[in-house]
């Protein structure tokens, strides 16, 4: 037993004794190749791949700056073996930029394409650096990885995972919508790399008792641009501010910040700004096809269902504005059945939904509504086919975000812009920012109208119908807090139009807008933009809506179209907006406007005429036969003598209505207790049986005395009661109504 033990002491003294000359080499190797700062390693030309490698002489070691294969790169055997079993053998642009200086230590703003393999461009120095810091279990965290989303978290972890596999930290991840928090609390503190989002984070580091950061190494931003946005800025500023300031930091995004404030928050030290793609002819992925069509905002919904139609062996990513269009948009096609699978993705949905949702549109194809959510950093396993933004972005940095879902390691890939005609300012933007889009007509004849079958739903599930009515408001509050109001005006939407759109049969009313100028500046309600044929025969082409299947064959024609379409200026789309076509929606029921009545307005005065049909004024009648304004006493004493025999006369007749009620209330309750009494003895007559018998007997009887009120003229509030004892079994039916009608006969006399 003795020797097993020792000889494992041996080996691990021997493995520890390696690494130590391993990282001992490594640091000579990369302080010896150390790149300027400033420089691009971009610009040096790569090594050949059968080159030496490593220490050439006693103090003289290979160029690894400008390398673009990781096997020529100073990093550690495991973490080559993890690249390698990976399948990572050829670095990407911005990996090659940015390793050459994180491996020394030094800050990095790095920005590249979407798509570009920014994730391995930290994942590698991470490793690296707790590797050369022989990092254990029992000195704590070592790195945080900071993600805004938890998809986007839960696939840089995975890549953790596969690259570092034969490193020996552990690591965790920590993203917020699922259980197994007071399990996060007990293990955190031994974990040496999180993966996480600001929330859960945050949550942590205010509840987790013990939980240390003191000694962090590297922090890392991953979209750093949107981690560093309003939307988190209180989290990232109480998250920053328990950190210790001597760390290296690491930023990647798509469109990387350079904010002087988000920078000195942070606490960089010469950081390296790197961005590979900034001197390239566009913005995005060389192998993404883009296209941009106006459709007016009431008939978005009537072109998406035709282009899922149209494409129903692919893939498919529809960004949408809010989570409430989300929902909508889902339930609704859901409902109609379009011939594919359809998903929803949003930042509401628990964790194990949003997780499985991901998986399920990687591995077969569907389509996806999403928001923004789904628009940073995710890479589906299998490429997607389309993205669709039916809503217009906010900003070129959102759209460059969304469609970087598609065309990723130099794949190819599609997007289409849906744009209102008040937001075509976008499309010039776009083209600013070199974004290759291209304008085009959707065909019309292909167009399958959905709107009235989204009444006729609405009708047919009540439940939609508050879906429809959330989704109505929150576009328009997105559209009226864009900061760019260049390209967004909700003055300038039909919104009638657009409620009718969705099915609803009345337009919501919008408390946060004034609805009195809404739709005039561009159209009123009721109307659609339609393009002059004359000015754009020969600058825009019918946006295809074909099947997938045709794609490939007819590739060769797309590439012919869009040469001929770059040629044009994007400028002449603007006059082109002039004709406007009335349009009757479906199934619509007007609002009746609510008469509103001017308080202000003159109010008429009572004009009085005389036997000669003179005008008098209103006061003509107690006033003294010269018109004078002032009124004597006597005069005053005629008015008051005629008010009070009006007094006296109304008095009078006050008690006559009273006593002629009083005998129309007792007259109805004698007639009501005579027809009670004749029912009685027509029943007496019949056989009955003991059931009724019973029940007759259970009947409460009815007293034999009748009560009648006799008031006094002098005094109405006195009573005289007198009774009169009516033996009511003894008389006949006949003699009871005599009686009856000379009682009244009496009482009115």
């Amino acid at each position: 037993m003795g020797k097993p033990k020792s000889k494992r002491r041996q080996l691990g003294k021997e493995r520890r004794q390696q690494e130590t000359e391993e990282i001992k080499f490594l640091q000579s190797w990369i302080e010896f190749g150390k790149p300027a700062s400033g420089s691009n390693p971009l610009s040096l030309p790569p090594l050949p791949g059968d080159s030496p490698l490593g220490k050439l002489s006693d103090d003289t070691f290979s160029r690894y700056s400008g390398c673009d294969l990781f096997k020529q790169m100073p990093l550690s055997k495991k973490t080559k073996d993890g690249l390698r079993d990976s399948k990572f053998t050829k670095m990407t642009d911005i990996q090659r930029a940015s390793l050459p200086h994180s491996l020394c230590g030094r800050d990095i703003l790095g920005a590249a394409q979407t798509g570009s393999g920014k994730t391995l461009a930290f994942v590698i120095p991470v490793l690296e650096k707790l590797y050369k810091e022989r990092w254990s279990p029992e000195d704590g965290v070592g790195c945080i990885i900071i993600s805004p989303t938890r998809e986007l978290a839960s696939q840089l972890f995975g890549v953790l995972n596969s690259v570092g596999r034969h490193h020996g930290f552990s690591a965790g991840l920590l993203i917020g919508g699922r259980k197994g928090v007071d399990t996060e609390k007990e293990r955190v503190n031994e974990l040496n790399i999180l993966v996480c989002t600001p929330g859960r984070l945050l949550q942590h580091m205010d509840e987790t008792p013990n939980f240390e950061c003191s000694q962090l190494q590297i922090l890392v931003l991953d979209e750093a641009d949107r981690i560093l946005d309003t939307g988190f800025k209180k989290d990232m500023n109480a998250i920053i501010s328990q950190l210790p300031k001597k760390r290296q930091t690491l930023l990647f995004s798509a469109t990387q910040t350079k904010s002087v404030q988000d920078l000195a928050r942070l606490s960089l030290k010469d950081p390296e700004y790197l961005s590979v793609h900034e001197e390239a002819t566009t913005a995005t992925p060389k192998h993404l096809q883009q296209t941009a069509t106006v459709v007016p905002l009431h008939l978005k919904l009537d072109f998406l269902w035709s282009f899922i139609k149209a494409h129903l062996n692919s893939r498919i990513l529809v960004f949408l504005t809010s989570r409430k269009q989300v929902k909508f948009v889902f339930e609704a096609f859901k409902k109609l059945r379009p011939g594919i699978p359809l998903k929803c993705l949003h930042g509401k949905m628990n964790q194990e939904r949003r997780l499985g949702t991901y998986s399920q549109f990687s591995e077969k194809r569907a389509v996806l509504f999403s928001t923004d959510v789904s628009s940073r950093g995710l890479d589906f396993d299998k490429s997607v086919d389309w993205v669709v933004q039916m809503d217009c972005p906010s900003d070129v940095a959102t759209y460059i975000h969304r469609v970087g879902r598609t065309a990723r390691y130099n794949a190819g890939g599609r997007a289409v812009l849906f744009v209102e005609p008040s937001e075509i300012k976008m499309i010039d933007k776009l083209k600013e920012a070199k974004i290759p889009i291209i304008a085009k007509l959707a065909n019309k004849e292909r167009l399958q109208p959905v709107s009235s079958l989204l009444a006729a739903l609405l009708v047919k599930y009540p439940d939609m119908q508050n879906l429809a009515q959330r989704a109505f408001i929150t576009y328009l509050k997105s559209v009226c807090k864009e900061k760019d109001k260049e390209v967004f005006d909700v003055m300038k939407l039909g919104i009638d139009d657009f409620s009718a759109s969705l099915g609803l049969p009345l337009t919501p009313k919008i408390r946060f807008l004034n609805q009195k100028n809404v739709g005039k500046t561009l159209s009123k309600p009721g109307s659609t933009v339609a393009l002059d044929k004359s000015a754009t025969e020969n600058l825009l082409e019918p946006l295809d809506i074909r099947h997938s299947e045709a794609d490939e064959e007819e590739s060769d024609e797309d590439e012919s179209d869009n040469d001929l379409l770059k040629e044009e200026s994007l400028s002449k789309l603007k006059p082109a907006i002039t004709e406007i076509e009335s349009v009757v929606p479906a199934t619509r029921v007007l609002k009746k406007k609510k008469l509103k009545i001017n308080i202000h307005r003159p109010v008429g005065t009572r004009v009085v005429f005389d036997e000669e049909g003179k005008a008098l004024p209103p006061l003509a009648t107690i006033a003294d036969t010269n018109g004078i304004n002032n009124t004597s006493a006597v005069d005053i004493d005629k008015v008051q003598e005629r008010y009070q025999k009006v007094r006296d006369l109304l008095k009078q007749e006050d008690k006559v209505d009273k006593i002629h009620a009083r005998m129309l209330r007792k007259e109805k309750r004698l007639k009501q207790k005579l027809k009670w009494k004749r029912e009685r003895s027509e029943e007496d007559d019949e056989d009955v049986t003991e059931s009724d018998e019973e029940a007759t007997a259970d009947r409460p009887s009815k007293k034999s005395k009748i009560y009648f009120d006799n008031d006094s003229d002098d005094d109405v509030e006195t009573k005289d009661k007198k009774i009169m004892d009516i033996n009511t079994s003894k008389i006949s039916l006949a003699e009871q109504e005599e009686l009856a009608l000379k009682l009244l006969g009496s009482m009115h006399s």
